[in-house]
């Protein structure tokens, strides 16, 4: 089974954009299963991308799944709201920890 991409959509290198890659890839890295594959977009350089996934506003986390698809607006720093709107709510530090004694063997 492969796994679901988040998408996130950035405008350039801004602040705004680099705090929500690093808000995104720390709770890839500690709250969310090992399910998802990350992809940063940025507008500037693929409008097109933006406009058929209907982005309006950076950053902008998208991800498609059977149940509908899900974006999340802003810089990503509410870590519990983003967990909870992913449909990740069960999964917690013992998601991290358990990926953590796994990494060590």
């Amino acid at each position: 089974m492969s796994n679901s991409v988040l998408k996130l959509f950035v405008t350039g290198r801004t602040r705004r954009s680099r705090e929500a890659v690093r808000n995104l890839r720390s709770l890839l890295s500690t709250r969310l299963p090992p399910a998802y594959d990350l992809s940063v977009v940025d507008v500037l350089e693929n409008p097109e991308q933006a406009e058929m996934d209907h982005i309006l506003a950076t950053p902008t986390l998208v991800k498609h799944g059977v149940e509908g698809t899900i974006r999340i607006i802003g810089d990503l720093a509410n870590t519990e709201e983003v967990v909870e709107l992913l449909g990740e709510k069960g999964s917690s530090e013992e998601s991290a920890e358990d990926r953590k004694n796994e990494e060590d063997g």
